[in-house]
This record gives structure tokens, sequence and C-alpha cells, in this order.
């Protein structure tokens, strides 16, 4: 699969861009375990436009990531042309537009999957974009419509790739399902096989596990498949994932050690890569996530998310390591 003359190799697996998520520590860890493709946390235009120094540090990527998409979000056209001459000075892979979000306050303003309700919009940004982008290329990513009675991603498929996109990631929910429900990969195969369309598409939805992806693989046809929230305390899926799809075997689940020895990396990722106290407060959103499944783990849990130095957290993980290894 190509995006542009970017080479992902085959049946190539995506890293979702999520906010709060995808931070460097993070995304290391991914790219550790073998996503072939990542991208940044979504970054808000209007906070480029306005020189937000929080925004700027989402923008913020290196060369061992590569290959790197920055992702960017807004409802207004001349903030969002502002921020692609921002990021495509950081010379990313790619530049990925947000037309997926679900956020209500990001929808609701009209960006996100919000501007799906708007296609006329929607298409006229994204060729604003293209052309500032220059040399890289613009992909896009999108929900199938903003509810059951408003599924265009079909017809918008083929416009934005008219308008010069690379490739499209399709999310199969409507914004109004939010994350609910079953993700409809149905429609996701129409645009796959629509004898128009000519830009790789990727899947994107309901990929819990190495056989979701080979069956997302196998009966949707599709080019690349990108995993959001399953990765989250689980990075080694991309590794598991790309082991069954070339040789049919399933690797087992990391054993408790295991999880502490990633948990302990990823701590040691996010110290490196940010200041002060907020190495410690943005990992405790995955701290959990790696151990959810243990029995009886309540206590330890709330003492992780209260543990204000790295020496503190180190000793509770290796805790966790003795106590339910």
């Amino acid at each position: 699969m190509k995006i542009g003359t970017l080479d992902l190799g085959c049946q190539p697996l995506f890293l979702a861009p999520m906010d709060e998520i995808t931070d460097p520590s993070f995304r290391s860890l991914c790219k550790h375990f073998g996503a072939d493709m990542m991208y940044t946390e979504f970054v808000s235009s209007d906070g480029l436009v306005h020189n937000a120094a929080s925004t700027f540090s989402k923008l913020k990527i290196y060369d061992h990531e590569r290959p790197i998409g920055i992702q960017l979000y807004g409802h207004q056209i001349d903030a969002m042309v502002a921020a692609t001459h921002i990021a495509a000075a950081l010379h990313p892979d790619v530049i990925d537009i947000n037309f997926g979000c679900p956020m209500k306050k990001i929808a609701n303003r009209g960006a996100g999957s919000g501007m799906m309700r708007e296609p006329q919009k929607m298409v006229e940004m994204t060729r604003q974009i293209v052309a500032a982008a220059a040399s890289i290329p613009v992909t896009a990513k999108t929900r199938l419509g903003w509810d059951d009675d408003s599924k265009n991603i079909e017809t918008i498929a083929e416009q934005l790739q008219d308008v010069g996109i690379a490739a499209l990631t399709i999310h199969g929910r409507t914004r109004a399902q939010m994350y609910k429900g079953t993700a409809d990969w149905t429609l996701i195969a129409a645009v796959k096989n629509n004898p128009r369309m000519h830009i790789p598409i990727i899947g994107n939805g309901d990929v819990h596990s190495p056989e979701d992806a080979k069956t997302m693989f196998d009966r949707y046809g599709v080019d690349g498949i990108m995993i959001g929230r399953s990765s989250i305390g689980r990075p080694w899926i991309f590794e598991h994932t790309k082991t069954y799809l070339q040789t049919g075997e399933l690797l087992p689940s990391p054993n408790v050690q295991e999880r502490v020895a990633v948990a302990q990396l990823h701590l040691q990722k996010s110290l490196e890569y940010k200041q002060g106290m907020h190495s410690i407060y943005e990992m405790r959103r995955h701290f959990c996530n790696y151990f959810k499944h243990l029995d009886n783990f309540k206590p330890t849990r709330l003492r992780l998310l209260t543990a204000e130095t790295p020496d503190a957290i180190k000793e509770i993980l290796n805790e966790i390591a003795v106590v339910w290894g």
C-alpha cells in the first residue's frame, strides 16, 4: 500500500490519532511493537493560529517515529490552511484532516465529524489544504456520516479523492453513534469497491484482536487497518496482529511481569519526553489499562492514580509484578 510515494507494505497497521493518548511516549511503544504508521494527537488549527503553547507541543515529532502524520482539525478554512503551513514546516510524512472526531465540543462547532453536515465546505477545505501542503500527501479520516439518515460517505469519498487526498480512513460508525453499537464495515467496503476510487482505503472500528483484523482484511478488502482504543493498555496488539496475519500464529497475552515491564518502559518514555509532573499526570490514564484484568486491584489502582513521584510509581509496579505474578 502506498500513500503518495510512501510505501507501507502489504496490510499495514495504523495507530489512530487519539487526543491525550497518542503522545510521543505512547507512540514509541506502538512503534516498538510494530505499528506501520502513527499519528499525533489531533491538533487544533485555532490553537496553532493563536500560538497556544499546549497546542504547539502536540506537533513534536521525531525521526525514529517515521512514517508519522500530523492530524489537524478545525471548522474554519483559513485557520486550517494556516495550520497546514505550520505543520508542513515540520516535514511530517502525511498531513491528515480530522473529519471523524465525534466529541461534542468539537463536532457541535462544525469541526471533526461535524464537518460531514457541510460536505461542500468539507471538500473545499480539503482542496485548499492539499494546495497548502504542497509535496506532502494529505489524507483524511471520516465517519460514515452524521447519523443514520445521512450516511454520505460514498459520495464524500469520491469528492475528497477528486480534490487530491492520497488516502482515506473511514470509521464504520456515524457521529450519532459515538462509539456505541457495532461498526458497519459494509459501507467501508462499498467505498473500497467503487471502481472510481483509486486511493487506499483504511478501515477503522471494532478491531479488538488479531482475528478481527484478519476478518476485516479478508471480508472487506481494505488496504490497511487503523487501531485506536484497543491499543490503549495493549500496545502489543500491533505485534500480535502482524504475527497472526503473516503466520496464523496467535501469540499469548502478556503475563503480569511482561505488562509491568511495558508500563515501566512507558513511564520511562514519558519522563524522557515531558517536563515535571506532566510526565506523571498524563501516564495515569494508561496505567490502569495495563492491569484492568487483575482481581482485587482497586486499592493498588488508587495508589497508582495518586502516586506523585517516579520512584513511588516504580515501587508500586514492582509490587504488582510480585503480588499478581
